[in-house]
């Protein structure tokens, strides 16, 4: 109440708020049922209103962090001043600690694997793979096929964003004028990425959270494999009859990694390996395994600081060649590897964006209006797989990190089964809009007016096919799956 005396307008606003809605509480169980109070309408709207901001990004170009750090700002503090007035502070105080933590957890999860990704892309990995690939003498639909197969692949391990905007520089670079060409083959990518993701812990931040929630082991999420892998290859047959079997021309480019790149790689795969093997099996949450992974880089960059321009040096005394004499020393007198300059260009938009996510769809849980969500979708367990099946639609007009963080708040009680179904749907159900995805997204604005909307829009029969398709493959394949419970 001092605070309050001394910020008056800011007292007299929040009293406004709670005078002028109706003053009816309900507490039981630390949690609040605001659902049908003005104060969770309002909450609603504040959400609804950040939340369309958000989805019009790319018109406005408000970056996405924005609205919804707001929108949580203002949802806590109208639920923090009502708990204040009827006796409920440390259960609002509990409510908040409790989603923060969960989002510090995936917070330097997400952290330590967004460093590895841009020390990977320092040290010249991936531009040496689209090197690679371009001079290869390649079809334009054998790139179409590698760059989908590649996103396959490589998202279950970096993100999805990261591999599609990989793969779409490649498309770019081979396609020249074919705007057909390119514009199939973002697509191609965009799916791919997404199906990629959905079957590993790792490859996606809505498996992430279903794994650190403990509703699946980290060995049955590979059960969605084959259901993924139809969600990618239906759509891509079809597509691949409409690409053409002209060489791409390449340019010639020859990109050499930089020292340190294939063990940068290792390392990374030894981190993935300490968390899942310290959540496995000694019962810790994954991000102990992760940061033990950043403290291990840390030394590598040191070692790599201290040898970078004894390394350039006997480089130089090794050849006579004048171009590559040349090209030695300019890297040579560059800068060392920084460890802290990869963490400085981790996405802070995107993780700023899950903060904002986490905490409003933790109010508006604390508030009632996810237990009401959960007696509609999940009341009924004849309607579970339609429900988990709506998630996925869902999930290509909202983005799919609310989407599930709103499940797993719930908390329905379901099979393994289902929960791997709900896992497969929100992470591939993105790829029906393109911008259902961050990786739709961002390839709409690297390959602007070429792969737009409604390109993407034009083939989503096509991929709500591969859609359909995969969840039968898996209720055909885990049917075992959804008699086990782990809960």
């Amino acid at each position: 109440m001092e605070m309050l005396q001394k910020y008056k307008p800011l007292g007299v606003l929040l009293t406004l708020i709670a005078v002028f809605f109706s003053p009816t509480l309900f507490a039981s169980g630390g949690t609040m049922d605001l659902t049908s109070h003005g104060i969770g309408y309002a909450a609603l709207l504040i959400f609804g209103i950040a939340y369309a901001l958000v989805m019009l990004e790319d018109v406005i170009h408000l970056r996405k962090s924005k609205p919804v750090l707001v929108a949580a700002g203002i949802i806590w503090a109208m639920i923090g001043y009502y708990a204040m007035q009827h006796g409920m502070n440390h259960e609002a105080e509990a409510a908040f600690r409790h989603n923060l933590l969960e989002y510090a957890e995936l917070f330097f999860f997400l952290l330590v694997a967004m460093t590895y990704i841009n020390a990977m892309e320092e040290r010249q990995l991936f531009d040496a793979l689209r090197a690679w690939m371009v001079n290869k003498g390649f079809t334009l639909r054998n790139i179409f096929w590698l760059t989908g197969i590649l996103a396959f692949f490589i998202s279950p391990i970096a993100d999805n964003l990261t591999t599609a905007l990989l793969m779409c520089a490649i498309v770019m670079k081979v396609g020249g004028k074919n705007t057909k060409f390119i514009a199939l083959a973002c697509i191609n990518i965009v799916v791919a990425a997404n199906a990629g993701g959905a079957f590993s812990p790792f490859g996606d931040i809505t498996t992430l959270m279903v794994w650190q929630k403990g509703m699946v082991p980290f060995a049955d999420f590979f059960q969605l494999f084959l259901p993924s892998a139809v969600n990618f290859l239906v759509p891509a047959i079809i597509m691949s009859f409409y690409i053409s079997k002209e060489v791409a021309q390449g340019d010639g480019e020859v990109v050499h990694m930089k020292p340190g790149a294939k063990r940068i790689v290792g390392l990374f795969l030894m981190t993935i390996f300490f968390a899942v093997m310290g959540h496995s099996f000694l019962g810790m949450p994954p991000v102990l395994g992760m940061m033990t992974g950043l403290g291990l880089l840390q030394f590598f960059a040191f070692f790599l600081r201290k040898t970078h321009k004894s390394h350039y040096d006997r480089a130089i005394e090794n050849t006579d060649d004048v171009k590559e004499h040349e090209r030695l020393r300019t890297l040579g007198d560059g800068a060392p590897f920084d460890i802290f300059g990869k963490v400085a260009k981790a996405e802070w938009d995107t993780l700023l964006f899950f903060y904002g996510v986490v905490l409003c769809v933790g109010g508006l849980g604390f508030i009632g209006y996810l237990s009401l969500m959960s007696t509609a979708m999940y009341a009924d367990p004849a309607f579970t797989t339609w429900a988990n099946i709506l998630v996925g639609l869902l999930s290509a007009i909202v983005d799919n990190i609310p989407v599930m963080f709103a499940v797993l708040s719930m908390e329905p009680s379901m099979s393994e089964g289902q929960w791997l179904l709900v896992t497969l749907t929100a992470g591939v159900g993105g790829s029906l809009l393109s911008v259902g995805s961050a990786a739709g997204v961002a390839l709409m604005g690297q390959a602007r007016g070429i792969y737009t909307f409604g390109a993407h829009l034009k083939w989503m029969p096509v991929i709500a096919l591969g859609y359909a398709a995969s969840i039968l493959t898996h209720l055909w394949l885990n049917a075992d799956l959804f008699t086990k419970f782990v809960h």
